[in-house]
């Protein structure tokens, strides 16, 4: 039997460039892979990086799907169908609101982990009984997440193959989070399952991509002093309240930590509270700021724009807000009500969502109707923050005040904000994996 699994093209934001698309390949369908492969022939083709082979004559198709993507995935799944090859979508937005997905657009809907639910897929294919639905039966465990198939990765593909996960799921769930839905769990993985995995990479840099790497600090730590040893160093995206705790963040620098992706979403704490992140204020995320930056680690701030709360005004409290922290990147999103969030529900119910679009729910698009400013106020507002934060001026604003940061602080700044477009068009010529790895070298050597 032969499956083939489909990564759809995703939709670019306006900043966005190849740099984007390419920045690691899908842990998701690695992992799908590596459930099946020992039995199966698999194969992988993300839509990102070059065609769909429309005409290869697999027996099952699976695509993985997100929000924005699964106008394109029903598009690729109609193909296959009208030649008798049965689609299964899976993926993050099946998960998380499998009653939004048209009835007629795939066969069968995967449902949670596909540890626990693609070999029931392919026996079922082969005994001739395939369902509309599979779900995942049972506790679904920590023990239970297999590892990528880190082998059948093609690197040149990517600027990053050096990514692992400790965990999946996160412990809180904000309202705008896919984490909101009652189909996300949150599970950690055994230490030794991560070392390996570790070991397997086989890179001096690792990139945790957990939703939250320290959703349980007394997990976090066993992890950290188990790293210790292996001189690594590593980045991961962590809660606010991890940047709070003094002990966790002077471990995670000494096991290897360079810098931190915090979600503090917004200046605004009335917004927060509006969305159930109350565990986010202003002076809380002040001294996390401080608290890294004091350690020689980098922030990563993550914001969104169009809470409730939020006014024109909001932007420029924000912009002042980051240059004066010294943020050293940013990463900016309209607020997009994922359909299965809390979020979602509580705007549909008030008349408020502007498009059925999907499409368009990438994080750069007005899809409802925001409270205390106009839709295309939020749209401009959310482009002039990006111009402004990679302005000369604001990146020079931010400089790390530690110059061993300083190499890696303008290689994002410039080479991948400010002049993307032109770092895209050598990554092509060149090699995505060769600039990748030429990167970490040449930030390692600076330091």
């Amino acid at each position: 039997m032969y499956i083939k699994l489909i990564q759809p093209r995703m939709v670019k934001r306006p900043m966005d460039t190849d740099l984007k698309t390419r920045m690691s390949p899908p842990l998701g369908l690695l992992t799908v892979m590596s459930v099946l492969r020992d039995k199966i022939h698999v194969r992988i083709e993300n839509e990102n990086i070059r065609p769909i082979e429309l005409f290869d004559g697999p027996d099952i198709v699976g695509i993985s799907v997100t929000v924005d993507t699964l106008p394109r995935a029903i598009e690729i799944a109609a193909h296959f169908r009208k030649r008798g090859i049965p689609v299964v979508a899976g993926g993050i937005h099946i998960t998380t609101a499998p009653d939004s997905i048209p009835p007629d657009a795939f066969d069968s809907l995967c449902i949670g982990p596909a540890e626990k639910t693609w070999p029931r897929i392919a026996a079922d294919y082969e005994a001739g009984r395939l369902q509309p639905v599979y779900r995942c039966e049972g506790v679904f465990s920590g023990e239970d997440i297999v590892s990528p198939a880190y082998d059948a990765i093609e690197k040149q593909d990517y600027l990053y193959c050096n990514i692992v996960h400790t965990s999946r799921g996160c412990p809180f769930r904000c309202d705008f989070c896919y984490n909101s839905c009652g189909n996300h769990a949150y599970v950690k993985r055994p230490i030794d399952d991560v070392l390996r995995d570790i070991h397997t990479v086989g890179r001096k840099h690792i990139m945790f991509i957990d939703d939250n790497f320290a959703g349980n600090p007394a997990w976090t730590r066993k992890l950290l002093h188990a790293i210790t040893p292996l001189k690594i160093r590593w980045n991961a995206a962590v809660s606010l309240n991890a940047a709070l705790d003094e002990d966790l963040l002077d471990l995670m620098k000494r096991s290897g930590c360079e810098g931190l992706f915090i979600g503090f979403e917004s200046v605004n704490e009335a917004s927060l509270r509006d969305v159930h992140k109350g565990q986010n204020d202003l002076k809380r995320a002040e001294k996390a700021v401080n608290n890294i930056h004091t350690r020689g680690m980098m922030v990563n701030a993550s914001f969104v724009f169009g809470l409730d709360g939020d006014t024109p005004d909001t932007f420029r409290r924000t912009l002042d807000w980051i240059v004066r922290q010294r943020i050293e990147t940013v990463t900016s999103h309209i607020m997009t009500p994922y359909p299965g969030t809390v979020l979602y529900d509580r705007m549909k119910a008030e008349g408020r969502i502007l498009t059925d679009d999907l499409s368009l729910y990438n994080t750069a698009n007005v899809v409802f109707r925001p409270k205390l400013m106009t839709a295309e106020e939020l749209r401009d507002g959310y482009l002039w923050m990006y111009r402004k934060i990679y302005s000369f001026r604001n990146i020079l604003r931010r400089m790390p005040e530690k110059p061993d940061q300083r190499a890696a602080y303008l290689m994002f700044n410039l080479l991948y904000r400010k002049f993307g477009r032109i770092s895209d068009w050598l990554c092509h010529r060149i090699g995505f994996g060769r600039i990748g790895w030429l990167g970490e070298k040449l930030s390692r050597y600076l330091q």
